[in-house]
């Protein structure tokens, strides 16, 4: 224990090393009589856990989580021991990592991988336990060799998969190095020691060109006055390895093997530096990047650019302040430094972790504050589940085992007649909780699911499939009982069913909340689909239009003035529903006669206008519009004498077409009072003609014999061809 806290002390005095000793005590006891498979004792795994936490300059708590995150789970210490000895802060942490430890991972798909890791965030609400898990797996891969091939194969996929993108979503490049060069080391063997023989045998001349391109930069940096640093940097095999892959690369095209790093105080001199450089060196077009003007979402910055060297050769130089390095390095955890008071001489910075969910306040002083501030919540509107057989499914929070169902298949929900978390019955309403292993118990007989469910069930797409089956099951039930609750439910709202509800005013209903009909809708409102509020807020809603546009119209015909009788007959006899003495002419767009159907449209100030009822300027008329519409009829009694109508008809183009027209129309003793004929560019012709008739049964036996005539194709009221 002494070297273990000697170590911690050349890393930093500030920790409380009573407390320290003491969980080292507790560990070393709960693990005496455990062994690792290499044969060591135990109690060096969660040693080297704390170290690494030191070194990434972690608080005191989080050291001694690190020493206790497998007392728990490993040994009969109790969680209850553990907060009454070390605080509900230590507590918390050590349940976290437990809790991530018991993951188990069978399925490595990308996207699974990707519902994995939001699966770690959600779980860890103090970002610290990602820290303690990523501090566990690392000396876990540092000692991987011990373990079975199939083991060590599985464990570094993982690694690859799950905590070194975790990693680097934290800012964490040096762990997620380490993570990553280990996991190829063991899972491409051959290319990682084919690497390492090439980038050996450069070595030499690497280190000669590193320390030519340093001397040179130093003596230029120099004149700018400025505290620097500058050093050589290695890229990491397997960001190597990812090149040579993704780009089909070899060794000699990767232009930032080698790289130089150069640290300095401020921004400003980071711009500076990078002034000096491009005059030293040519710059690779295409191959700067600002990252401190533009940094990363893991909180990254630093200049970058890619430049010439005399000889050709391309290299990389980063640029940032030591600060940036310090974040570059840690990421989240260089948080930890500046609050123990490691390297306390240099000024806090504005962090910038996960832009989308955390905003970090530069002026955070108070440590409750900030550690309120690293709540990970970023999908706390989510929660992840595993099914049987290892596949992550993700669901709205709250979610119940019915959503879980009909996440894996309609047929599945549909069938639900209980299910198992973790190996134990619950009820279908059960709220899941992250990392819940759930299996539904279907069987052939059930009778499906009810209302009821739509109640229980969270997301959207259960409720839809839970509707859609009580919708094609039992329609002519719903229907029925879909009638009795809005009759009900208009009567305790204060309405009169029979008067709110009219056939046309629920067909409007039914087109509003889109039902193909009114037997959907009242089938809808049977199963739950449709709200009973939001059918009564429309058939109110219509019955109010219709009052007000009745009311309107009484308004405008009373402001009528009352027309000789003559000139009501001059109309050929139009009876307007309920009106005597209004000014009634016949419409010029359709020409409607005697026999034709017709309705009456109320104008402004012209009185009413009669067009036949398939009139398109009547059909396209806007719903508000309609209201304007009133019931007209021909006066039958009336001795009616002649009516203008026009008639078009398209034939063959030949000789002697008008001429054929016209005979039939002497024959028939009706009288052509205009015409207009032209010939059309695909051989056709169309002459149209306004003729005098008496009424519709003419205009029939007119437009009869029309069609009878050689070469004609169509005939039709109008005058449009």
């Amino acid at each position: 224990m002494n070297n273990f806290l000697e170590y911690l002390k050349t890393l930093n005095q500030n920790y409380d090393f009573e407390a320290i000793s003491k969980a080292y005590e507790v560990a070393d006891k709960m693990h005496k009589n455990q062994f690792r498979k290499s044969g060591e004792p135990y109690i060096i795994h969660p040693v080297e856990t704390a170290k690494i936490l030191a070194e990434l300059g972690m608080d005191t708590q989080t050291v001694i989580a690190g020493l206790l995150h497998d007392v728990v789970e490993d040994t009969d210490y109790t969680e209850e021991q553990l907060e009454e000895n070390f605080g509900k802060e230590v507590a918390l942490l050590v349940d976290g990592v437990t809790k991530l430890g018991s993951l188990v991972f069978e399925t490595k798909e990308e996207a699974q991988a990707e519902n994995l890791r939001k699966m770690f965030l959600a779980m860890s609400k103090d970002i610290r336990v990602l820290i303690i898990k990523l501090a566990d797996r690392l000396h876990n891969m540092r000692t991987i060799d011990f373990m079975p091939p199939n083991k060590i194969k599985e464990k570094c996929k993982e690694t690859l998969e799950i905590y070194a993108p975790l990693a680097n979503r934290l800012g964490m490049f040096n762990i997620k190095f380490e993570l990553e060069d280990i996991a190829l080391k063991h899972l491409e063997p051959e290319f990682y020691a084919d690497l390492s023989m090439q980038i050996n045998q450069r070595k030499e001349q690497r280190e000669e060109n590193i320390n030519v391109i340093i001397k040179e930069l130093s003596e230029a940096l120099d004149k700018l006055n400025i505290k620097y640093e500058i050093k050589g940097r290695s890229k990491h095999f397997y960001s190597i390895y990812k090149k040579m892959r993704d780009k089909n690369k070899q060794l000699d095209e990767i232009f930032d093997l080698l790289a130089i790093r150069v640290l300095v105080e401020t921004v400003r001199d980071c711009y500076a530096v990078l002034g000096t450089v491009h005059t030293m060196w040519r710059p690779i077009p295409g191959r700067f990047k600002d990252y401190i003007a533009m940094p990363k979402s893991n909180m990254y910055q630093s200049l970058h650019t890619t430049v010439f060297g005399k000889d050709g050769s391309p290299f990389e130089i980063q640029i940032r302040t030591y600060q940036m390095h310090e974040i570059a390095e840690f990421g989240i955890a260089a948080h930890w430094k500046y609050k123990e008071g490691v390297k306390s001489d240099r000024e806090e910075g504005k962090l910038a972790w996960l832009r989308q969910t955390l905003e970090w306040n530069k002026d955070m002083d108070d440590s409750s504050e900030f550690m309120e501030a690293l709540k990970v919540d970023l999908f706390s509107n989510q929660v992840f589940v595993f099914t049987p057989a290892g596949k992550v499914i993700e669901l709205p929070s709250s979610s119940t085992p019915i959503d879980f169902a009909y996440k894996i298949h309609s047929a599945v929900g549909n069938k639900c007649i209980g299910a198992k978390i973790n190996g134990k019955m619950v009820p279908i309403d059960h709220r899941l909780e992250n990392g819940n292993i759930v299996e539904i118990i279907t069987s052939a007989n059930s009778k499906g699911p009810s209302v009821d469910w739509l109640k229980i069930a969270k997301s959207s797409n259960a409720r839809n499939k839970i509707r859609q089956w009580l919708k094609k099951e039992n329609k002519s039930e719903n229907v029925e009982k879909g009638k009795s609750m809005l009759d009900r439910y208009i009567r305790r709202k204060g309405y009169d069913p029979q008067q709110i509800i009219k056939l046309q005013r629920i067909n409007r209903v039914a087109k509003e909340l889109n039902c193909s009909n009114t037997e959907d809708l009242y089938s809808s409102l049977g199963y739950g689909g449709t709200m009973l509020s939001k059918v009564l807020d429309f058939l109110v809603k219509f019955y109010d239009e219709e009052k007000k546009n009745e009311q309107k119209k009484q308004k405008e015909i009373k402001n009528f003035e009352p027309k000789q009788k003559a000139k009501h007959e001059a109309t050929g006899g139009i009876r307007v529903k309920g009106i005597d003495n209004i000014l009634v002419r016949l419409s010029k767009c359709c020409n409607p006669v005697p026999g034709d159907n017709i309705i009456g449209f109320i104008t402004k100030g012209r009185g009413v206008s009669v067009h036949r009822s398939d009139c398109t300027n009547i059909t396209s008329l806007p719903e508000e519009e309609k209201g304007r519409f009133i019931e007209v009829e021909w006066d039958l009694e009336k001795e009616f004498r002649s009516f203008e109508t026009d008639v078009t008809v398209l034939s063959e183009d030949r000789k002697g077409l008008f001429s054929d027209v016209s005979k039939i129309c002497e024959d028939m003793d009706v009288h052509i009072t205009g015409v207009m004929a032209k010939s059309n560019s695909d051989n056709t012709a169309s002459v149209a003609l306004t003729v005098q008739i008496s009424n519709v049964n003419q205009i029939a036996q007119l437009m009869k014999r029309f069609k009878s005539m050689r070469g004609v194709i169509d005939v039709h009221r109008g005058n449009n061809s």
